[in-house]
């Protein structure tokens, strides 16, 4: 890979520790676990960000999507399902619903959420063909994305027999919860949490590691 590559792949990864893309995929693997969430969020992003790379999509670009609040509306949503589980447990969650396919919210959140990661890829694209752009951008997201997918999804299979796994599942989704309503309580207020996003989404990766290790130990 030349140096450009190796950058659109550090921006990808970058990018997928962003805590919004964490919340998504962690909060959806409590609703519905499967060890491909974090995959097909990853390509569905990915997707929207090579189309985005491409001169033919200039007018896309210009449409105020932020407008719409589609990533924040889709964050609430989460939010209200895992706290619903969380006060409910014994109750099946609707984890059928359209919106909450991985693919689709990947494709929504890379529509609607323009971070610096996302954008400094975007500027790449002077440089890169877009089709080589969004293939080194989507892998450097599917290998951190694809990780906590398939963490998440384990941690929630582990919890139906271990009440340590257990434990660990309701923490998990506490922390889901509190995570995706700061993120969209700042986004409708339109505070820039630019700083803390990286530490914030780095914190959150490093606690699902944790619980998985923690619900692996013997009682």
């Amino acid at each position: 890979m030349t140096g450009l590559e190796l950058l659109a792949v550090a921006l990808g990864m970058r990018h997928g520790v962003d805590p919004d893309h964490l919340t998504a995929i962690d909060g959806l693997s409590r609703v519905r676990p499967s060890p491909l969430n974090g995959i097909l969020f990853a390509l569905g992003h990915g997707g929207i960000v090579t189309l985005l790379a491409f001169p033919a999509a200039a007018l896309l670009q210009r449409v105020n999507l932020e407008a719409l609040h589609l990533p924040t509306l889709l964050l609430l949503l989460v939010a209200g399902l895992n706290l619903y589980r969380l006060l409910r447990p014994e109750e099946r969650t609707p984890g059928r619903l359209p919106l909450l396919h991985p693919l689709l919210l990947g494709l929504l959140f890379g529509l609607g959420f323009e971070t610096a990661s996302q954008l400094s890829v975007l500027a790449l694209s002077a440089q890169l063909s877009p089709l080589r752009l969004g293939l080194f951008f989507t892998l450097g997201m599917l290998l951190v994305d694809g990780v906590d997918g398939f963490l998440a999804s384990r941690l929630q299979n582990l919890a139906r027999d271990s009440r340590r796994a257990k434990r660990a599942s309701r923490l998990l989704g506490w922390v889901v919860v509190a995570v995706a309503l700061l993120l969209a309580l700042a986004e409708l207020g339109g505070v820039d949490l630019g700083a803390i996003a990286f530490p914030l989404g780095l914190g959150l990766f490093l606690l699902l590691v944790s619980l998985r290790l923690y619900a692996l130990r013997p009682a």
